[in-house]
């Protein structure tokens, strides 16, 4: 859907097509690497921080630890249960993680990922979508009200949760909670994005009840049609976005096919409400015991 050239001129031939208006490109023409030049990887990171989701078809070549080499140029890597290794798989067989819900990474953590890159090894032959949604362009579509009462409103965020079926049976109660602002502003772009998903427990001095009711307003307008991408992965694709300015949520339509990708994260930083206040960690998880 139209074409911008912002990586063309480090890396020559590179294309960048959007696949819609508001969120997602794909990018080609570019073999992803560890030993890229510093202003293809600053250029990579300014279309992330630009579209919000990129995505790299034909990048097979990548196996774990060239993955785990080639996040790492983006910042440190995050490692959260603490002693896990830094490629985390996300597999169908195993059902540990359930990321067919709308989430942010690890949005329980007070300083959850920046960045997210996700490896596509094995993909059923129908089905596995993962869809992405824009929480900066989400916010702009509230209306003024809405936006005054998001920039007040505090949520928790817990883990473990429905999210997370093995851990809820390891861990008894949440390990980790951390209050986050509902909107934060991003510290690159300066855009104010909303901060939801499936770890939050509800919101700060509300019921349950009215927190379930604004938790599903606000979330619909994330979710909203116009939000969001999807994209129909190819073993050795590669996706990457911005954590702090999306949501995601795969799609478990593949029946008993197995599905496995491999994702690492980049530590990120603590939010920072409209009001210039951080997100507060109430306590935290220091590993298994």
């Amino acid at each position: 859907m139209g074409k911008t050239n912002l990586i063309d001129h480090v890396v020559p031939g590179a294309d960048v097509v959007k696949c819609t208006t508001r969120i997602g490109a794909e990018i080609s023409n570019i073999k992803l690497s560890a030993d890229l030049p510093d202003n293809t990887i600053a250029a990579i990171n300014g279309l992330v921080l630009e579209h919000k989701v990129i995505f790299f078809r034909n990048q097979s070549h990548l196996d774990d630890a060239e993955q785990e080499r080639f996040a790492l140029r983006f910042g440190k890597l995050s490692q959260f249960p603490e002693g896990t290794r830094p490629i985390l798989d996300i597999d169908s067989a195993g059902e540990d993680l359930r990321a067919d819900i709308w989430h942010i990474d690890w949005s329980c953590m007070d300083a959850y990922p920046k960045i997210s890159v996700l490896r596509a090894v094995v993909i059923p032959p129908v089905g596995g979508d993962t869809v992405w949604s824009n929480t900066a362009a989400a916010y702009l579509d509230l209306p003024p009200p809405l936006q005054r009462l998001a920039n007040d409103l505090w949520a928790v965020h817990s883990f473990p949760g429905a999210y997370m079926q093995r851990y809820n049976e390891a861990l008894a109660g949440p390990k980790i909670e951390t209050e986050h602002p509902v909107v934060r502003v991003h510290p690159e772009t300066g855009e104010l994005t909303l901060v939801l998903g499936s770890y939050v427990a509800g919101f700060v001095g509300l019921s349950k009840q009215d927190s379930q009711r604004l938790f599903d307003l606000f979330e619909s307008h994330i979710t909203a049609q116009e939000n969001t991408v999807r994209w129909k992965w190819k073993p050795g694709d590669i996706a990457i976005w911005d954590n702090r300015a999306t949501m995601h949520c795969a799609t478990k339509d593949y029946g008993d096919q197995r599905r496995l990708v491999r994702r690492a994260t980049i530590e990120g930083e603590v939010p920072v409400s409209v009001q210039g206040r951080y997100s507060v960690a109430r306590s935290k998880f220091v590993g298994p015991p």
